[in-house]
């Protein structure tokens, strides 16, 4: 996997929390930088561990699976960017609470990174350095969420519209490219 496939699959991953971090600026009276930092904080980090689990998950079952893990790889980011768009398009209510609590943020933090722990199960069939993709990942979901925020005070529910459904888009898009790379 090179560094551009790296950051798509980074941005793709972020969109959800994207989403979620504009509904937070949406809805919160007075956006700070406490705000934007604890939505990165909460994101990025969960973005970034997530993989790492997916991975040694992943690693257990690559010698067994190696003849059809590109297969493994289109399904499960065709899945994945499917739901985000359906998400997006049908909606979901619980991303749009301006409440910053513990209680919040962790359900909303692993909530959108689900996505993320299974393109960690796909990366350990393609012998990703982990510690680097998860670190990339983090980075990325943090800054994306913590302009997210502010995006939300500022712009309004068009940008966390939009979001769902371009990281959808991305996330099926690899998957076409992983699985045509290898039928190829």
């Amino acid at each position: 996997m090179g560094v551009i496939e790296l950051i798509l699959i980074s941005i793709g991953l972020a969109m959800d929390a994207f989403a979620v971090s504009v509904g937070k600026g949406l809805t919160t009276k007075k956006v700070t930088m406490r705000h934007a930092l604890l939505a990165g904080a909460w994101f990025g980090g969960f973005q970034a561990l997530m993989p790492v689990f997916g991975y040694l998950l992943g690693g257990t079952f690559t010698t067994l699976l190696s003849s059809i893990d590109h297969w493994i790889a289109f399904v499960l980011l065709v899945y994945i960017g499917l739901n985000m768009i359906r998400e997006t398009v049908w909606g979901d209510d619980e991303r749009h609470d301006a409440n910053f609590g513990f209680r919040t943020m962790l359900i909303m933090a692993i909530a959108t990174s689900i996505d993320a722990l299974i393109v960690g199960v796909t990366m350990a069939f393609f012998s990703v350095n982990i510690v680097v993709a998860a670190t990339v990942i983090g980075v990325i979901t943090f800054v994306i969420s913590a302009a997210g925020v502010y995006l939300g005070a500022c712009f309004g529910a068009k940008i966390g519209s939009k979001a769902g459904i371009l990281g959808g888009v991305i996330l099926i898009s690899l998957g076409i490219k992983i699985l045509l790379e290898h039928l190829l």
